[in-house]
This record gives structure tokens, C-alpha cells and sequence, in this order.
């Protein structure tokens, strides 16, 4: 049988003890179902154009002075364990012997389905990168800043990318 760190990828780092109660809930089949009962449906930004919206509107409430976004897309190719939650870049571009930057965040298409609080952690993880490259204290303040709740809801939603991967979907009655 594969060791449970090797098993849960996305949650590469927690300790064993919690690792074990993640695999009892995905024995019993209820991984999902547990995720499902704190955060409910999926939100309703599913294009290209409303996500860049919620982008811009969560940035104007935090981050008025940071640099303006560019753009902000769902991306099929992300790959989710790779790029995590999704990307920021600062796409430079030469315009009349000055160097222009434009920020753009792309978020993995996966999370089109994903519950709002989950959108809303991954958005302000890709705007705090615009204040803070690393991952480091400074930055996680930042999440903290822009959503009291982040270190909980990031470990939710390795929950729930947990359960996409691993536990069978619920079955309809009939």
C-alpha cells in the first residue's frame, strides 16, 4: 500500500496524524461530502470576463495602489499539483524606449467548479504575488490581510482536490 504522503499530493507536508482522519473520511466515502457541507455550491464566475471582474473588484478593495491587472483567464493547461492554484506573470513589453510591464493572473480551469470561498483564496494568493514573489511571511500577511480565513481555506481546498482525485463521485438514487 502507498504511504499516505505519497498518496495525497496535495497535501504533501501535513502531518501523519491528519493524513489518517483524510484517509478515514475517504474510506467512508465522505471526503467530499465534508468539504461539500462547509462551502457549499460552486460560484457563478465562469467566464473569462467575469472572472476578470472578480479579480479587479477583490484588487480595488486591497490593493488599490499595486500596479493595474492586465488580464485574468481560466486556463486549460495548468496543471493543478504543478502551478498549485493558478499563476501571475508581469508581461514586459518594450513601448517607445520605455519598459512596460502588464500583470496577468491565469487561474487553472478546474476551478470554475470549485466553491466560492476556494476562488476567492486562489485570487487573493495570485494578488498578493503582485506586492511579494516569495512565499514567505510577508506574503502569507498579505493573504491573511485580504482573507482572514486563507491558511483554512487553502487546506480545504487541497481537501476538495483531494476528493476530485480520489474518491469516486456520489452515486444518483434510482
Amino acid at each position: 500500500m502507498t504511504p499516505l504522503h505519497e498518496r495525497f499530493k496535495y497535501l504533501a507536508g501535513y502531518p501523519p496524524e491528519l493524513l489518517a482522519q483524510v484517509d478515514d473520511l475517504l474510506t467512508q466515502g465522505r471526503l467530499r461530502q465534508s468539504v461539500a457541507s462547509r462551502y457549499g455550491e460552486a460560484h457563478a464566475v465562469r467566464t473569462d470576463p467575469a472572472l476578470f471582474e472578480y479579480v479587479s473588484a477583490l484588487k480595488s478593495r486591497h490593493m488599490r495602489h499595486a500596479e493595474p491587472l492586465a488580464k485574468a483567464a481560466y486556463d486549460n493547461r495548468l496543471h493543478v499539483v504543478r502551478n498549485a492554484l493558478g499563476t501571475h506573470s508581469a508581461v514586459s513589453r518594450v513601448q517607445g524606449g520605455r519598459l512596460k510591464a502588464k500583470r496577468e493572473i491565469r487561474i487553472a480551469a478546474l476551478f470554475k467548479q470549485a466553491p466560492a470561498a476556494f476562488l476567492r483564496m486562489i485570487v487573493v494568493h495570485e494578488l498578493a504575488h503582485f506586492r511579494e514573489r516569495e512565499h514567505g511571511k510577508a506574503f502569507y500577511a498579505l493573504c491573511t490581510h485580504m482573507e482572514p480565513d486563507y491558511h483554512q481555506l487553502e487546506f480545504d481546498l487541497r481537501l476538495w482536490l483531494t476528493a476530485l482525485e480520489l474518491e469516486a463521485p456520489p452515486q444518483e438514487p434510482g
